[in-house]
């Protein structure tokens, strides 16, 4: 299986560790990969309606998910895999109670039954993973899970 590497380096970005440290480093701040809600948010708008169960991958401190909330957004569950980033979020958040946080890894989330979620967002935790050690396997892992975690709300409505 080919894998492009091309823009990856030699930080294990599949590592809590990695994350962790980064979070420390960067206390406080916010930082939002690639783009802002602003620029997503036609496209979210489209097809997640505002009181659907949103999980949130790979959250980090990114503002996103609040965003969303002052947009409408009634129910968003936001998991990373760093404690730090997830502890950091709850006390920002605390008083927000659309806006969940949980510490947990994209490619075990048995935690969550099948089908709790009506839409899962990624902005950049597949690509980190495919920076990472055995990325195929942890790829595979994330997309399976979180195809068991949300419902089609759009097949339901064919039948």
């Amino acid at each position: 299986m080919f894998r492009d590497v091309s823009s990856c380096n030699t930080y294990n970005y599949g590592d809590a560790l990695y994350w962790d440290s980064r979070y420390i480093q960067e206390a406080g701040g916010a930082f939002d990969w690639y783009q802002r809600y602003s620029s997503l948010r036609p496209f979210v708008r489209r097809y997640v309606p505002t009181s659907s169960r949103v999980l949130m991958v790979g959250c980090g401190n990114a503002l996103m998910s609040e965003d969303m909330v002052k947009d409408g957004y009634e129910d968003i569950m936001n998991i990373d895999i760093s404690s730090v980033a997830i502890e950091m979020m709850r006390r920002k958040y605390e008083f927000v109670p659309q806006l969940k946080y949980m510490q947990m890894d994209v490619r075990d989330m048995s935690f969550f039954p099948d089908e709790s979620f009506d839409s899962v967002m990624d902005k950049g935790t597949l690509d980190s993973l495919m920076c990472g050690t055995d990325a195929p396997i942890s790829a595979s892992r994330m997309l399976g899970e979180t195809s068991q975690t949300w419902r089609d709300l759009y097949a339901d409505n064919l039948w």
